[in-house]
């Protein structure tokens, strides 16, 4: 079966492309930290992840037959990934060890868009604000 325009569903591609920057724009603070701190993850890399996770979910959602395990697995998929990506901001040098605020923020912001996808502004919102709360007023109590 060949998809022509007319056949394109305009709405669901809106509805998907209003979560899709609502994902970016909620991962946008947590980008803006991480590159203002000079980390190896930032501005480009933050928003990549929200829009990714939103998007695999997103898919997840419309697969025939979707029920609950199939988003228990997408989720378990993501999960996953997310921690792949996140050991990469870890960084080791002797005893000392960089990055894991970025790793974890990374996973965050995956959840961040998977809550987007399925329709979970407020975790989403909370999940922002709260890693970004962290982020920032958190920091100078560290030692």
């Amino acid at each position: 079966m060949v998809m022509t325009l007319l056949d394109f569903d305009w709405s669901t591609a809106g509805q998907n492309l209003f979560r899709m920057v609502l994902a970016f724009a909620l991962a946008l603070p947590l980008a803006w930290d991480r590159e203002r701190s000079d980390f190896n993850m930032g501005l480009r890399t933050f928003p990549i992840v929200a829009l990714a996770s939103c998007g695999y979910i997103l898919l997840a959602v419309k697969l025939p037959g979707a029920n609950a395990e199939t988003m228990a697995r997408a989720l378990q998929g993501l999960l996953g990934g997310m921690g792949f990506i996140g050991g990469g901001a870890i960084l080791k040098s002797g005893g000392n060890v960089r990055g894991l605020a970025t790793a974890a923020s990374l996973w965050s912001t995956g959840a961040i868009g998977a809550a987007i996808a399925f329709d979970r502004l407020e975790i989403a919102v909370l999940l922002a604000l709260g890693n970004f709360a962290l982020l920032r007023w958190l920091k100078p109590l560290k030692t």
